[in-house]
C-alpha cells in the first residue's frame, strides 16, 4: 500500500476514473471537482487528495484542505471526502491516511485537524472527539470533530 496525492501524480486520469468508481454522493461530487479543476478553487489552493493505493487500484481517499462545508476560515486543515471502498472496508486503512494527514499538519505548523460530518463513532477510534456542532454551507447542522496535532502523539 502506498499513499500518493492526486495533484503530485503523473496519472491523473487514471486516479481519476478510480474516485469515479466510487459509490457515494460525496465522492461522484469529489470527481466533478476534479474533474473540472474547481476542488482547489472551492477548499483552498493548496488542497490535497489523499489516496490510499494497492498498485493500480484505490482503497481509499480524503481531501486535506484549508476548506469544506463549514464556513469558518479560521479553522484548517480540514479533512473531507473521506470514502473507503467497500471491498476495503473493516481493516482501518482510512487510519493510514488520516495519520499521514496528521503529520502533514504537524509538518506545516497546524495545532488541530477538524472533521465535518454526521457520523457518530467513526472518527473517535482515530483520536479525533466530538468538538461542537456547526452550520455547515448548505444550512444543515454538522457534527465538527477535531485533533490536537502535537510533537508527541500521533494517531
Amino acid at each position: 500500500m502506498e499513499i500518493i496525492d492526486y495533484y503530485g501524480s503523473d496519472h491523473k486520469e487514471h486516479w481519476l476514473e478510480e474516485i469515479g468508481k466510487s459509490d457515494w454522493r460525496a465522492g461522484q461530487y469529489l470527481y466533478g471537482l476534479l474533474r473540472d479543476g474547481k476542488l482547489r478553487e472551492l477548499c483552498g489552493a493548496s488542497a490535497r487528495v489523499l489516496m490510499l493505493t494497492d498498485g493500480d487500484v484505490l482503497v481509499a481517499f480524503c481531501t486535506f484542505a484549508d476548506n469544506d462545508d463549514i464556513d469558518a476560515p479560521e479553522l484548517k486543515p480540514w479533512i473531507g471526502f473521506v470514502y473507503t471502498f467497500p471491498e476495503y472496508r473493516g481493516h482501518r486503512y482510512m487510519g493510514l491516511l488520516l495519520e499521514h494527514a496528521y503529520k502533514l499538519a504537524l509538518s506545516e505548523g497546524f495545532t488541530h485537524i477538524y472533521i465535518s460530518t454526521g457520523e457518530t463513532g467513526l472518527y473517535e477510534k482515530y483520536g479525533y472527539t466530538f468538538w461542537k456542532t456547526m452550520p455547515d454551507i448548505y444550512g444543515d447542522e454538522s457534527r465538527v470533530y477535531r485533533i490536537e496535532v502535537s510533537q508527541t502523539s500521533s494517531l
